[in-house]
């Protein structure tokens, strides 16, 4: 079969040619592995901070997700020429009164493990009828391009607070996250599925058609 070769000035060409690369701005080796799962179908290279070879501490200091998440795509966009995706997630539980929010990373102290949070969370929800267990996971997604560019996309997953930690397939929160048409945890969906329907995944789903747009 006769291979069918571009013109060097097509955007197809540029594209199959130039392996672009993406360093995603943290530290949370399970957020990487979700974004690189779902930007496998794209031809960049996401690489995580340590991957990358930066050493950065960044004041969050924003009043938002979104806020927080162009904070950290700025700082590290300035020790590199590449391109730039930081992203800034939580949980909102509506039962005590959108705690932890923005501050769900450092939520009863930063160095305190996820299940021991997870545990307190669940003791000051023992109260709760089901019915006041809404809670919410939110996304904001930035990217900073190589011209300077900033791209912001966002992302929800609704679901409910449970009655105690179930699944091993996640992290942080997603232990007591319940959805209950699934009938399990966030942390016992499988990968691909927490990745279709998650807040991140849908951020990152927007963010992918945004820079596609751009990179065209």
């Amino acid at each position: 079969m006769k291979q069918l070769l571009l013109p060097t000035n097509s955007w197809e060409w540029k594209w199959k040619n130039s392996m672009r690369k993406i360093i995603f701005a943290t530290g949370n080796e399970g957020k990487v592995r979700e974004v690189q799962a779902i930007m496998a179908d794209m031809e960049v290279e996401v690489l995580s901070l340590k991957q990358a070879g930066i050493s950065a501490e960044i004041e969050e200091n924003g009043k938002s997700f979104e806020e927080n998440a162009v904070i950290k795509a700025k700082e590290i966009a300035k020790l590199t020429d590449g391109v730039v995706l930081a992203d800034d997630s939580g949980l909102e539980i509506d039962y005590l009164n959108k705690e932890p929010g923005i501050y769900s990373a450092r939520y009863l102290g930063e160095d305190t493990p996820y299940t021991e949070k997870n545990r307190i969370i669940l003791e000051r929800m023992e109260k709760a009828e089901e019915e006041e267990r809404t809670a919410r996971f939110i996304c904001a997604m930035a990217a900073v391009l190589e011209d300077g560019t900033v791209i912001t996309t966002w992302g929800e997953m609704e679901g409910r607070i449970g009655y105690e930690s179930k699944g091993d397939n996640g992290f942080g929160y997603d232990p007591i996250f319940y959805l209950p048409e699934y009938g399990m945890t966030s942390a016992q969906l499988g990968p691909e599925e927490k990745n279709r329907i998650s807040h991140r995944g849908k951020a990152l789903k927007k963010m992918k058609a945004e820079l596609l747009k751009v990179w065209k």
